[in-house]
């Protein structure tokens, strides 16, 4: 692990979480026929998966999964050097009257949540939209909280949450960084 970084969760803990966040929301939709997840790209994607795998194997209700590409909705793009991958939004069910939940690796800002809420409406008129977050790392600019966390952490100035997961970085860690201070 490189020296600016320090760990927050094990692979052991994320799967903890991860199963806490299954239960959560199986708990708070109790009653419904589906539950459909949205994963965010890029690391809500294997989120929402793996929740759903969980929710599955707890013997829940059917789960529909989804993704949700934000790129065309960020308010940040000018401030990117590349812009990021168009990876496109594929919700492959009818999201009118479901509920739907959000899922993303972490929450900070609040800007990521709300250009999701906008490309996900365009999918339909969901019954209720949750959001379910790895981790919590406060700060928001909006007010967007999850209704799910399986961590809740607050950092210093300088420093993110960084969550890799097996699918799209060829491990599961979830860490601190910090970033270096100008000289």
């Amino acid at each position: 692990m490189p020296d600016n970084e320090r760990p927050l969760m094990t692979k052991d803990d994320m799967d903890d979480g991860i199963r806490g966040l299954a239960e959560g929301i199986v708990a708070a939709n109790e009653g419904e026929e589906n539950i459909a997840l949205a994963g965010i790209f890029t690391r809500g994607v294997p989120l929402a998966r793996r929740i759903a795998a969980k929710i599955a194997s707890l013997g829940g209700p059917k789960v529909l999964v989804g993704t949700i590409d934000i790129t065309q909705y960020r308010d940040d793009l000018s401030t990117f050097r590349m812009v990021p991958k168009l990876e496109g939004s594929d919700i492959p069910f009818d999201i009118d009257g479901l509920n739907v939940v959000l899922c993303d690796e972490v929450i900070f800002t609040g800007r990521s949540v709300r250009a999701a809420l906008d490309e996900l409406l365009n999918f339909g008129r969901p019954k209720r939209v949750q959001l379910a977050v790895l981790v919590d790392r406060g700060g928001r600019e909006f007010p967007v909280q999850p209704d799910f966390a399986a961590l809740k952490v607050t950092l210093a100035p300088g420093e993110r949450v960084a969550v890799r997961f097996e699918e799209v970085d060829g491990q599961d860690t979830c860490t601190v960084q910090t970033q270096a201070s100008p000289r």
